[in-house]
């Protein structure tokens, strides 16, 4: 197949049956056009123009190849011309990943008004605590609370996340409330992704730590069913703030050790490459980065 740039070259000479015409219109040097010209003839073993002292005039093969050429061609600069306006103006698929603890109605707000704001974007949402392959799964964004183990992705940091240890008045009823973390032992607590009912919370205040040693009757593998069961009054649980601070807020939820809290979460925005990012996703990661929330705290130092 003859080199599309060549090719390229002969239409524009045929649209403007001038090779001065198409430089100008090609930006490159006349001596350039007209050896790129010469080129896919010697290729194609035809004449397909006849040079005259003031035009270019094709020849019947060269006509005809012209007409064979010029569909083709058009369709291939439609196409640049899609991928390029999709890179520069924020439309097409945007595919979303994100956890459980974001699939409360704060967040469903927040990506209601950016899809209503950015009509041309179509979203496909992901909510699971499942580290996806972003490439695999073809994934343009992640939100991921923890600390990052690939690092091949890009992250932005959004915030912090830390987790209160809270119980309702209902399960504290006649028991003595802990004032040091090593009293958590002697109570049930539930726990999340514990192994045979046991676990360690690890809790901190300003320098001081704590690596307390758990037990209890449940266990669960999402932080918002943990949340639930520990305002059914379970057992004492060490949750997440946007799951607890509203309940604490209303009075149903009790705050323990006030002055312990777990470690900082960060949480991040997460996707494959900063290369040829289009403008959905930008405009995405630009929304997410200003968007006021109660699911991380800004300030992550």
């Amino acid at each position: 197949m003859q080199h599309l740039d060549n090719i390229l070259v002969f239409v524009k000479i045929a649209e403007f049956e001038s090779i001065s015409k198409a430089a100008r219109a090609l930006g490159m040097p006349i001596s350039t056009v007209s050896r790129k010209l010469s080129l896919l003839e010697s290729e194609l073993g035809v004449s397909l123009v006849r040079r005259t002292t003031r035009r270019v005039i094709l020849t019947s093969q060269g006509r005809e190849y012209f007409n064979q050429c010029i569909e083709p061609l058009t369709r291939l600069q439609t196409a640049e011309q899609v991928l390029t306006q999709t890179q520069r103006r924020p439309e097409g698929a945007l595919a979303i990943s994100v956890p459980m603890i974001l699939s409360q109605g704060p967040f469903m707000d927040f990506l209601s008004k950016f899809s209503k704001e950015h009509a041309r974007i179509r979203i496909d949402l992901y909510i699971t605590n499942t580290y996806l392959d972003l490439v695999a799964e073809n994934i343009d964004v992640a939100i991921r609370c923890g600390d990052l183990k690939d690092s091949s992705v890009v992250a932005i940091k959004l915030g912090k996340i830390v987790r209160y240890v809270v119980a309702t008045a209902e399960y504290l009823e006649g028991r003595r409330l802990p004032t040091e973390p090593e009293e958590l032992m002697g109570y049930d607590c539930v726990m999340f992704n514990a192994k045979n009912y046991e676990t360690d919370w690890n809790l901190i205040c300003g320098r001081r730590k704590a690596r307390v040693h758990v037990t209890g009757i449940v266990s669960s593998r999402d932080c918002h069913s943990a949340a639930e069961f520990v305002l059914r009054g379970h057992g004492v649980g060490l949750i997440e703030t946007p799951y607890c601070e509203q309940a604490l807020a209303r009075g149903d939820l009790v705050r323990l050790l006030p002055r312990w809290t777990s470690a900082e979460m960060p949480a991040f925005a997460v996707y494959p490459t900063r290369k040829f990012l289009p403008a959905r996703v930008t405009a995405f990661l630009k929304a997410l980065a200003a968007w006021k929330n109660s699911f991380w705290a800004r300030g992550l130092s």
